[in-house]
């Protein structure tokens, strides 16, 4: 173990409050958040600066606080520790053997309808004295978060990872067509995409599953006729129940019908035969992970396979 040789000049407090203070963006908020005076704030700020010897924020009274580049850096770290000393009191106040705390997980919003609850319920029941707290979000904005700190973890697909993120794979799922139950391509058990290549297609429009999606359009040799944009799985499906056009999707409910009650159909992609696409779960690579943390991507890779039915 390395030897401390020096006492360091800031505290938990300080780090708490600037956190807070970056979070929020404004010194009052902050205060309000905290329950102590914005004087107790800024104060703090300013001993964390003089300690650390950088300008952490520019504090403007009618624009809040604009964090430097030192500041963003400082907050980073400022999240690792205060993370792991959160877990050292929750891990010091009750048994070694039983996990406690808070996780933050971050899902991607066609995933999280059917891992979020399986997994929440889940590991909640193993471990009830873990809080797991949840994020939905645009693959790179998840990304982000996970490499600043924000989050622990992050359900992901295997599509556009930083290299500074690691994953371990949990299932595998095969794109395909979803159509209106009435469709004249519907008795099938595959479609091809050249045969929908004339047809309105509802693109699910959020990154990276639109570029996924007209990647493999491009792919098959066709450039889809866009028709309707949505940024949720479940408007697409509904928009396809009402026969306004097709849809590609990797994540299949149990329920082939929408909330209006109309069926649709889901089917295989001729071009696309054998093809599945990873879902992971994904962390920093620089980061320790905790306890909690190992445990729920060990309770992951257990219960969330190809052999187990989400």
């Amino acid at each position: 173990m390395d030897k401390l040789d020096a006492v360091p000049a800031f505290s938990l407090r300080q780090l708490t409050y600037f956190l807070v203070a970056a979070e929020e963006g404004t010194i009052s908020s902050a205060a309000a958040r905290l329950h102590v005076s914005q004087s107790a704030i800024s104060l703090a700020i300013t001993e964390l600066e003089r300690a650390l010897k950088v300008q952490l924020c520019v504090r403007r009274k009618a624009h809040g606080i604009t964090l430097t580049p030192s500041g963003t850096q400082v907050l980073h770290h400022a999240r690792a520790l205060l993370r792991h000393a959160t877990e050292l009191q929750a891990e010091s106040a009750g048994s070694p053997d039983e996990l406690s705390g808070r996780l933050a997980m971050g899902c991607y919003p066609t995933l999280a309808p059917t891992v979020l609850p399986h997994l929440l319920h889940g590991f909640s029941t193993r471990h009830p004295r873990v809080t797991v707290d949840f994020t939905e979000g645009a693959q790179d904005a998840l990304q982000q978060s996970l490499l600043t700190g924000e989050l622990d973890l992050a359900v992901l697909y295997d599509m556009e990872i930083q290299p500074e993120i690691v994953q371990v794979e949990l299932y595998r799922r095969a794109p395909h067509v979803v159509l209106p139950a009435a469709h004249p391509l519907a008795a099938l058990n595959e479609v091809a995409l050249r045969d929908l290549a004339d047809e309105p297609m509802i693109l699910l429009d959020s990154s990276p599953s639109s570029h996924h999606t007209l990647r493999m359009c491009a792919d098959a040799g066709i450039k889809p006729l866009v028709r309707h944009r949505t940024s949720s799985f479940e408007t697409a499906r509904s928009l396809v129940g009402r026969g306004l056009g097709y849809a590609v999707q990797i994540q299949r409910p149990a329920n082939d019908r929408t909330y209006e009650g109309l069926p649709v159909v889901h089917r295989a992609i001729a071009e696309l035969r054998g093809y599945e696409v990873a879902v992971l779960l994904a962390w920093p690579r620089h980061t320790r992970l905790s306890r909690r943390a190992a445990s729920l991507i060990a309770f992951c890779q257990e219960t969330l396979s190809d052999d187990v039915p989400i």
